[in-house]
């Protein structure tokens, strides 16, 4: 768990270097890329400073001399001066701030400057008593921004990012398909919907032996806690705090359990409904007509006897999407392998980390069709940034590729000053 410590220190030392009166873009730049780099490490980064000490972690992307020091200083006490001595001067509680939609860096200083605001509860207490919108360069509007990004705030509160969650949930997926028994897996929920942020999750099985299935799910790596364990369902927490629900569901229940446990509970209400005009009862066990059930093994067949088209789990959320399926009318959902290309990537020319030969074997992967190269320019005042010459040199260098890559092409673009997007060709 170090490196999630360390992650979050780094990563504050860079919020600390934007609040100074002209950053330096590359010194909390600096700090942002390692910490990146080490939330992407593949072991603990304890282990590698045993193994090989101080050069271990200057092998690491992006880490110099300064921080490698300083990465060192972290592992040995535990704590790092430098990031100590920053939070003396601004006693605030960053991670509660800037989390607030709409609060950067900047704002941070001038609430803690003027107004002594350290943490949310201060903050919101502030902008409820009309003080913030009192402020130079803040206005009502600026205030009203802030009580309503508090309120988003409160209400994901324990939620998580989709991109955190969504690999490790498809790794359970995949460790558990091991398990030769199961015959159909699926994970359900706000997940499913590919919502941006996740509450927990529940996947959902068929299976010829349960308790086999709920035994090995209860011993996976990452699990902290088992909360309940059964017949058909476990409850476990992840190392990573959110919750995982597995439930073994029957054959004939499977279509009904992954409509019902995939929501949204305002789309799940209208289908309800839907069930209840056509003499039918819709529950997470099965669709009943009085007493009978009819067995529904897919969610297609599900939505079918309702007289409608299959809705797609993202489009689930009672937004008139119903309406739309019911009229045959639903719009057409853009998936990964309908993309064409992609305009944003940084290549090694400006200290990224692949070169444009790689950028375009990986591209073809996804059968995209082209690429745009957007490295920095030199006045973004960044490490690295391309002048004239070098921008001219990729120019033509990004030309030659081109005449030996059939149905492919490579575009040149460059990141100007004001994060302004500029095509070069």
């Amino acid at each position: 768990m170090k490196n999630k410590e360390l992650v979050k220190i780094l990563y504050n030392i860079a919020i600390y270097l934007r609040m100074e009166d002209i950053p330096i873009p590359f010194k909390f730049q600096a700090y942002e890329r390692v910490a990146f780099e080490i939330e992407n490490l593949g072991e603990e980064i304890q282990n590698i400073y045993k193994k090989e000490g101080l050069d271990g972690i200057k092998k690491i992307s992006g880490v110099g001399e300064s921080i490698a020091k300083k990465i060192e200083e972290y592992l040995k006490t535990g704590k790092i001066k430098y990031y100590q001595s920053l939070k003396r001067k601004m006693p605030v509680n960053l991670e509660e701030l800037i989390s607030v939609e709409g609060i950067g860096p900047k704002m941070v200083k001038t609430l803690y400057g003027l107004l002594k605001i350290k943490n949310l509860e201060e903050l919101e207490k502030a902008a409820k008593s009309g003080k913030i919108n009192k402020l130079p360069n803040f206005g009502e509007k600026t205030e009203q921004n802030i009580l309503q990004g508090i309120e988003f705030l409160k209400r994901d509160k324990g939620r998580f990012l989709l991109g955190e969650i969504l690999p490790d949930v498809k790794k359970i997926i995949e460790e558990l398909k091991i398990i030769k028994e199961i015959r159909q897996i699926n994970y359900a929920g706000s997940i499913r919907r590919m919502k941006e942020t996740i509450g927990d999750v529940d996947i959902l099985i068929t299976a010829l032996n349960p308790k086999k299935v709920i035994d090995f799910f209860i011993s996976l790596p990452g699990i902290e806690k088992v909360w309940a364990r059964g017949v058909t369902k476990a409850s476990v927490r992840m190392e990573s705090g959110y919750d995982v629900d597995v439930r073994i569901i029957s054959k004939e229940d499977y279509g009904s359990a992954l409509q019902y446990f995939t929501g949204s509970k305002e789309h799940n209400i209208e289908i309800r409904k839907i069930a209840i005009k056509k003499g039918l009862k819709l529950s997470e066990y099965g669709i009943f007509k009085g007493k009978k059930e009819i067995s529904s093994y897919t969610e297609k067949e599900l939505y079918n006897l309702l007289d409608m088209d299959f809705i797609e789990p993202e489009l689930r959320e009672n937004s008139g999407e119903i309406e739309a399926a019911l009229n045959r009318k639903l719009p057409k959902i853009v998936r990964y392998n309908e993309l064409l290309g992609d305009l944003h990537i940084h290549s090694n020319w400006n200290g990224g980390h692949n070169s444009i030969e790689e950028i375009v074997k990986e591209a073809k992967k996804y059968d995209y069709e082209y690429v745009g190269i957007s490295d920095h320019t030199k006045f973004l005042r960044i490490e690295n940034g391309l002048d004239e010459n070098k921008l001219l040199l990729q120019k033509e260098y990004i030309k030659n590729l081109n005449k030996k890559s059939k149905g492919f092409k490579v575009l040149q673009g460059a990141k100007q000053i004001f994060w302004k997007m500029v095509l070069l060709i």
